[in-house]
């Protein structure tokens, strides 16, 4: 199109010189020539949860659900940040007081899980190092599973935690909400993908393979109990903290 007609807006390129350079039909119907906004549905509470790009979907999932939480973003981003945070940050009280807003937020945070939960974590000596991880119950404080050590990340034992945490739950016919302190693991788990960085060789070949089923079973089994983030500044350690902090 030459130097000068390369500066020109995008809406100048619809038609120039006379000739239309995009069909009627996308002159119409495009987002950017209508204005609308791409909107992010994150579902915390119910009949599936996760991160949805259309109002359709979110509406079929929390519809009849009760009790259902959820929120539209403007970006991607925010919806995975919020996912990943829990939707106690995101969602404000309807009250007709700020400071009554914020002692019932305040309330909300000291309160016991409602229903079963379980809490997940993991520890490493080093990075990378000896890594363990370990799942408790939130209704009696009693050990779940405990797996390790290996040689391998603190992320990566969060990220395995929380995938033996869903799989186990799916072989007992189960569900309930498991919680974890790490963000990145549940980002990883939501992407279904690991996005470790330690390197592969004889030495984490091992955990590199654990890492391998537990990818290939979040690649084969729906996502079925909400995955929370454990509010730390709130709630103090996560119950399955391995306490070497």
């Amino acid at each position: 199109m030459g130097k000068t007609s390369a500066a020109l807006p995008f809406c100048f390129y619809i038609r120039l010189q006379g000739k239309l350079l995009f069909p009627k039909t996308y002159y119409k119907q495009s987002k950017f020539m209508s204005g609308k906004k791409q909107k992010y549905y994150v579902v915390w509470q119910g009949y599936e949860t996760g991160i949805f790009d259309t109002w359709a979907e979110c509406k079929a999932l929390v519809e009849g659900y009760p009790g259902p939480v959820y929120k539209s973003f403007d970006s991607r981003e925010e919806a995975e940040t919020a996912y990943a945070e829990g939707p106690e940050l995101h969602i404000r009280p309807k009250c007709a007081s700020r400071k009554k807003a914020e002692a019932e937020r305040q309330d909300a945070a000291l309160l016991p899980i409602v229903g079963d939960a379980w809490a997940v974590d993991a520890a490493c000596s080093g990075n990378p190092g000896p890594m363990e991880y370990r799942c408790v119950d939130l209704k009696d404080g009693k050990e779940v599973f405990h797996f390790g050590p290996v040689h391998g990340t603190n992320n990566i034992g969060e990220f395995l935690a929380i995938v033996h945490a869903l799989a186990l739950l799916q072989k007992m016919g189960e569900k309930r909400t498991i919680y974890s302190d790490s963000r990145n693991a549940m980002l990883w788990v939501k992407g279904r993908r690991c996005k470790t960085k330690l390197e592969l060789n004889a030495k984490t070949k091992p955990l590199f393979d654990i890492i391998e089923r537990a990818e290939r079973w979040l690649n084969t089994h729906p996502i079925e109990c909400p995955i929370l983030k454990w509010q730390t500044d709130q709630w103090g350690e996560v119950p399955a903290d391995f306490g070497r902090k």
